[in-house]
């Protein structure tokens, strides 16, 4: 089950769970799509990989259980654990790689 992480780990900007700006890795570590496009060039700098649009979890409850009533979003603030400099550096070593060869 995703987390829904409430903010971008590098710039806390709020993503609530309707946010089509929040973007994953497949740890699931959450950024926004601004701080990915201009400052991650689409590396993850936790894991290397890249990015894809999180999905939407459905308000409505159309099958019994599965709703984000039923399972909400995290209330867990996390940030990355690099600075700016370490970040860049690592981003740039993979960056015209493609995701999938990382």
């Amino acid at each position: 089950m995703l987390e829904l992480r409430p903010t971008c780990e590098h710039c806390n900007r709020p993503l609530p769970p309707d946010s089509l700006d929040a973007r994953i890795c497949s740890y699931e570590f959450t950024f926004c799509a601004a701080c990915v496009d201009d400052i991650l060039g689409n590396v993850c700098p936790n894991c290397g990989g890249g990015f894809v649009p999180r999905p939407i979890r459905p308000v409505t409850e159309r099958r019994p259980g599965v709703s984000l009533t039923h399972d909400p979003p995290s209330t867990e603030r996390r940030r990355m654990r690099w600075d700016r400099a370490e970040v860049a550096a690592f981003a740039a070593a993979a960056r015209e790689v493609p995701p999938a060869e990382r």
